[in-house]
């Protein structure tokens, strides 16, 4: 792998930072001279402006039958899926973060071979999965470049709902001198050279404890590629649909968690993604158990906050903020699902906050360019509720001192700004990057008509 800074690195450098950012260091987005446009970028029809983001998902009992599977079946029930029939043998896993060295049975199921509308720099995976203890999945994504020429099989993550059996991972040091793997996203490793990733291929390994019959089940399987410009500045959107209108989204602070369980990312100060995350689970009307919170020391408030910190801990990345795996935890509530993915403006945040979706956004940025925020940041997540008469921003922002002070209302052209730029100047004068409007959304399986509306309009299959 080049010699490039992570995430980890990231969060403990530069300007004042809010510890656990979500954001990691990538490659060049795209071409500079790629255009920019308000326009939402999804649907071939948007207006004139080129696409700029594709997501493609695997859902149905169709999709998992169109793959192809050795020693899996397609799920049946009113959620299709896929899982385990005949393992095709054995495989010895030893685990980096344990030492431990375990036997699984395995199987495997491969999409088809999808051809991306939007030629992209970047690539993430996302998924949803059933998988109970004695159990874990792999999600690897092959792809072939504009050169015609293949990707390796590269591991986008090993995921476990618990941590009893192996640790959640990512995996480093993932490259072939064309692109290479940050912690859970594909990139391009020289963008101004007009490489691009033009299809891939997801494959699913699915594992299970010698002579079980239980195993894992995937329900929903995609990736996001995208091909964001270069840009300080993105083009303003104008109020809309949404203005005048809040959701009533749980509060949750990281704050109040300072110190605890430092073994998952340090405590509770960098735990900005699973508290956000929680805010969403819970505005779903889903939360932990009694039970799945009995490890949590009684005296700590918000318990079920920690329980999200540890379940969606990378134990490679060391920290909280594996976009993916953010996704994957919500949807290990009842009849959830989560999807990560990019917007092309406020229009299309608002857009699902009209239909009763809110989302979390992951942005960067200096103390001085968000006002009333009272710190800078490398990255961070927030969940974006509402948005005031005059089109401004109401966000439930969980670096606040208290559950109370976590609404915020934030000036609608900086967050914009901040939020879908790719390139950032830092407070020492170099240049950083931004997430190009990489945002989480969660939603249930049983939507009204209005939200799937708003899902597709947004790019997302529901």
């Amino acid at each position: 792998m080049t010699d490039s800074v992570s995430r980890r690195t990231v969060l403990t450098t530069g300007l004042a930072v809010v510890a656990g950012s979500a954001l990691p260091v990538r490659a060049a987005a795209a071409s500079p001279t790629s255009p920019a446009s308000p326009t939402s970028p999804f649907a071939p029809g948007a207006g004139k402006a080129k696409p700029l983001v594709d997501d493609h998902t695997w859902l149905s009992h169709a999709d998992w039958a169109h793959g192809h599977g050795e020693g899996t079946r397609p799920a049946s029930g009113h959620r299709a899926g896929v899982t385990i029939k005949r393992p095709l043998g054995t495989f010895d896993y030893k685990d980096p973060h344990t030492g431990k060295t375990s036997t699984w049975e395995y199987a495997t199921w491969t999409s088809p071979t999808h051809k991306l509308r939007v030629p992209s720099t970047e690539a993430i995976a996302s998924w949803n999965a059933d998988v109970p203890a004695g159990t874990w999945i792999q999600i690897e994504l092959r792809g072939t470049y504009s050169d015609a020429t293949q990707t390796p099989w590269y591991v986008m993550g090993r995921w476990a709902a618990g941590d009893g059996d192996i640790r959640r991972t990512s995996v480093d040091d993932q490259t072939d001198g064309k692109s290479s793997i940050w912690t859970d996203t594909f990139s391009i490793d020289t963008p101004a050279s007009g490489l691009r990733l033009v299809s891939y291929r997801l494959r699913l390994t699915l594992y299970r404890k010698p002579g079980s019959h239980a195993g894992p089940t995937v329900w929903r399987l995609g990736a996001m590629g995208s091909d964001i410009p270069d840009r300080f500045e993105v083009p303003a959107s104008k109020p809309g649909v949404a203005s005048g209108h809040e959701l009533k989204v749980p509060r949750y602070s990281q704050s109040i968690h300072h110190g605890q369980y430092p073994e998952y990312d340090n405590g509770g100060e960098a735990w900005c993604s699973p508290t956000s995350s929680q805010m969403i689970i819970e505005y779903w009307g889903r939360k932990p158990t009694k039970k799945d919170l009995a490890w949590v020391n009684p005296d700590y408030a918000d318990p079920q906050v920690c329980h999200a910190a540890r379940f969606t801990y990378d134990y490679q990345y060391e920290g909280c903020g594996n976009w993916p795996f953010n996704a994957a935890y919500a949807a290990t509530y009842h009849e959830m699902q989560g999807v990560i993915t990019r917007l092309g403006s406020l229009s299309d945040a608002e857009t699902l906050v009209r239909a009763g979706i809110p989302l979390i956004t992951s942005q960067s940025f200096l103390e001085s360019e968000l006002d009333g925020a009272g710190y800078g940041t490398s990255g961070h997540l927030m969940t974006v509720i509402g948005f005031t008469k005059d089109g401004d921003i109401i966000a439930n922002d969980p670096a606040s001192p208290s559950d109370d002070a976590v609404r915020h209302v934030y000036k609608r052209r900086q967050w914009e700004n901040i939020w879908l730029r790719t390139k950032r100047k830092k407070a020492d004068g170099t240049t950083g990057s931004g997430t190009g409007g990489v945002c989480y959304l969660y939603f249930p399986t049983r939507l009204t008509h209005a939200q799937r509306r708003a899902l597709e309009a947004v790019g997302i299959r529901p």
